[in-house]
């Protein structure tokens, strides 16, 4: 799938302005829908992550009671999962997952190992590639080795928080396959929360079926029929430094603190 130019979802009530007749307008809708699914038109539903986390948060604002902790995952879901704390009044960490590759072709993902020990392996794509046990267990031995060095030097050594009897919400900057997620729900169900939250601004449709079953609940701002990547709904999807991702969780703790501090004054 060749990437395609960006514009913005085109206004029904214009669509007759191109167009003179019934038949016009039903064409134009005809062809703009059939550059979408080419991938020629990309429609973006956000102007970057800040925006798609301020718009999910309220969706989110019924769990500011549970007791609630809000996981991003990494690297990019830590800048929605910010704006979701934000408005929850909520602690904020980091919840670190890791693709693994198929040996000599690493880019194409049969799974996915979360901190914690949670995995998910797509065997179809496993036995297609025909991947051993020993590389597989190869594979998770390196992905496990950086889940524990970033863990260490996100949360500057400290372990994560207990989530036994809490509200959890995990959330990504946009779920496709859904490999990662279900590595991190594997994970995260070890430790008994009260509820497991899965949200996200945008999500394929065919993932969500899966997942749905393994959460408590799926909050969706956007699904999609065909989803290749997350920043192809995205205006700006820039790539989340360290130092942004360290900062997010400092402003974040020191809004906290501060708000606490406010309420018990």
């Amino acid at each position: 799938m060749r990437a395609g130019k960006k514009y913005p979802l085109p206004d029904p009530t214009k669509l007759n302005e191109s167009a003179s007749t019934f038949s016009g307008a039903v064409y134009t809708s005809a062809r703009f829908l059939c550059l979408l699914l080419l991938g020629v038109v990309t429609v973006f539903y956000f102007r970057n992550r800040e925006q798609a986390g301020r718009q999910l948060s309220l969706e989110l604002v019924g769990y500011s009671s549970g007791n609630p902790i809000v996981l991003g995952i990494l690297r990019g879901g830590i800048a929605v999962a910010f704006e979701v704390a934000r408005a929850l009044n909520a602690p904020l960490d980091v919840f670190v997952t890791h693709k693994i590759g198929v040996p000599g072709h690493e880019e194409l993902a049969f799974g996915a190992l979360a901190e914690g020990g949670g995995r998910f392996i797509d065997q179809d794509i496993a036995n297609s590639a025909r991947v051993t046990f020993g590389e597989t267990e190869m594979v998770i031995r390196s992905a496990a080795a950086e889940i524990v060095e970033q863990a260490k030097r996100y949360r500057n050594g400290e372990p994560l928080p207990s989530l036994t009897d809490r509200t959890v919400i995990l959330v990504s900057d946009g779920i496709a396959s859904g490999i990662e997620i279900q590595a991190a729900i594997a994970s995260i169900r070890q430790q008994a929360p009260r509820q497991l939250v899965v949200a996200t601004p945008v999500i394929s449709r065919p993932t969500a079926k899966i997942l749905r079953p393994l959460v408590d609940n799926l909050v969706a701002s956007h699904s999609a029929a065909l989803h290749y990547t997350a920043g192809q709904f995205y205006e700006k999807y820039p790539e989340l430094e360290d130092y942004q991702i360290m900062n997010l969780l400092k402003i974040s703790t020191n809004f906290l603190h501060g708000a606490e501090a406010s309420g018990a004054a």
